[in-house]
């Protein structure tokens, strides 16, 4: 087994100066769920996304829409400028399990059934396509 590479906190914080993201924490959805709808935008244009997912009839698509326009806003926050359509793209966006909420449910001679109420966490980074070119 190799040995993994240690990142210091400040190493971690000034890579993060040039990476532009925004996480949703603890959704109330399953992680299954919200994987559709993230899959539907990984790799697309930023502004055609949000067009994706403003006429998708699942629920989580809502909630998608707002983080990567707060992904949007915090890249037009760094960069000083508004962003031009064609020039942002969703680089990343991932979809990790959360806390699972765990309830039961009566079932038949007085037993109980357990029901598990999964919750997600996404993040989602956005880049231009200049950056995305010139590391691969």
């Amino acid at each position: 087994m190799g040995a993994r590479k240690r990142i210091s906190a400040e190493a971690r914080k000034e890579a993060q100066k040039t990476m532009y993201f925004a996480k949703l924490r603890n959704v109330p959805t399953s992680p299954r769920k919200m994987r559709l709808v993230v899959d539907m935008i990984r790799g697309m244009e930023v502004f055609r996304a949000l067009g994706v997912l403003k006429f998708s009839n699942k629920e989580a698509s809502a909630r998608v829409e707002k983080l990567l326009r707060s992904a949007i806003a915090n890249w037009e926050q760094k960069n000083e400028r508004k962003a031009e359509t064609g020039e942002l793209f969703v680089s990343s966006i991932q979809v990790d399990s959360a806390t699972m909420l765990k309830r039961m449910r009566p079932a038949p001679q007085g037993r109980g059934y357990r029901v598990r109420k999964r919750s997600n966490h996404v993040t989602l980074f956005v880049d231009t396509r200049s950056t995305n070119d010139s590391q691969n």
